[in-house]
């Protein structure tokens, strides 16, 4: 089995892709398929070997601002086009970005199965954002491109609603997301001082974070134990945007971080208490496994798809606005640090039971083979 998979870009700041992708790659190889992944944004010409194969390609007309926003890649595009013959699936990860449209039509050409992972791009929120581009950028060249798919790839059940919304009616794969849990779970929490509230990820409107400062605010003078950290990479200058609303607010224990990667990654979450994510929407929120796979009982909102929080004991799932979550975080932060600790360790018991990399293999390897005959429909697939 020969799988070629395609994503605009691999740099931390690109999101929870630029994780969950490689990691997916890495365990189809395990599973026995010969797989390549082909990405823009690195040297042209770069390929990185391991138990599968990354490929880097230059980033045509970069300088140039409309055409840098859509990630074009005059060689990404010629090599699939030369190469996608010898694929036994091609598998496009996003949209709305030119590789997602060079994935579609080489497998056109070639007559190859695609399979597109819309990557949550499809929810209501998201279209929301630069809805005139994306309808322009959908008639011109997306609708093509995804009119070539024979099945499409759902984190969850809610993107899988997402996709049937949109009009969609290929069958779709539901495989979620796998997550590195660590084995010996979260140290201790005594000896580490102001206990901390981390809300890590990037620094989007979607994510709702300005709802997060204001139900903060309602409850900061009366935690004086507690701070609040958001972290992650800013898109078009939000994180200005949430500094001035936290002044505004008068909030004292707040700080508003540039991104952390690596190892300062995992240090924040070993150092935090409890995690907060209040997005709009997110088709699968990697964030929120990384926190319970680190041993931190989590507060997401339900424009997540993490009802299971509630289901085993390791956080909160409200809805969206400011008096629910001031009344989860007042909940949560009331909590003898031993409750919220014996939440996160259910939380990290979850995520190795159900949500291990090993399982998402196994599971797309399965899809691959009935897209080529080798299998029946693995009961990942919905059709209707």
């Amino acid at each position: 089995m020969r799988a070629i998979h395609v994503i605009a870009g691999l740099r931390p700041e690109d999101g929870g892709p630029a994780y969950s992708v490689p990691r997916l790659c890495r365990e189809l190889a395990a599973a026995g398929a010969t797989v390549e992944l082909m990405s823009v944004g690195k040297a042209a010409g770069g390929v990185s070997e391991g138990t599968y194969r990354e490929r880097y390609f230059g980033w045509s007309h970069s300088a140039v601002p409309v055409l840098s926003a859509v990630r074009a890649s005059t060689g990404m595009a010629q090599t699939l086009r030369h190469e996608a013959s010898g694929a036994d699936v091609i598998h496009g990860h996003g949209l709305w970005l030119m590789p997602n449209v060079y994935a579609g039509s080489a497998a056109r050409i070639a007559h190859r199965p695609l399979i597109v992972a819309p990557r949550g791009m499809l929810s209501r929120v998201a279209l929301s954002f630069s809805r005139t581009k994306k309808q322009a950028f959908w008639l011109l060249l997306q609708r093509r491109a995804m009119a070539s798919a024979v099945c499409f790839h759902a984190t969850s059940g809610q993107e899988y609603e997402d996709i049937r919304a949109f009009g969609l009616r290929q069958p779709v794969a539901i495989i979620p997301n796998g997550i590195d849990v660590h084995p010996n779970g979260k140290a201790p929490a005594a000896g580490r001082g102001a206990r901390t509230i981390l809300s890590l990820g990037r620094v989007h409107p979607k994510k709702g974070l300005d709802i997060l400062l204001r139900a903060w605010s309602r409850l900061e003078s009366a935690r004086p134990d507690w701070r609040l950290r958001i972290v992650g990479p800013a898109e078009n200058g939000h994180d200005k945007t949430l500094k001035a609303l936290a002044r505004e607010l008068g909030l004292s224990r707040v700080t508003i971080e540039g991104p952390l990667y690596g190892d300062s990654k995992y240090a924040a979450f070993e150092i935090a208490d409890l995690f907060v994510l209040p997005t709009l929407n997110d088709n699968f929120a990697v964030t929120v496994a990384e926190a319970l796979a680190a041993g931190i009982p989590v507060i997401a909102s339900r424009g997540a798809p993490w009802q299971g929080l509630v289901e085993h004991g390791c956080g909160w799932w409200t809805d969206a606005g400011v008096d629910v979550l001031a009344a989860a975080l007042a909940d949560a932060t009331a909590q003898p640090p031993a409750t919220l600790a014996a939440m996160g360790e259910r939380g990290r018991v979850w995520m190795a039971r159900d949500f291990s990399w090993r399982r998402t293999g196994r599971d797309m390897m399965q899809v691959y083979e009935w897209l080529t005959g080798l299998g029946a429909k693995p009961s990942v697939v919905r059709v209707a």
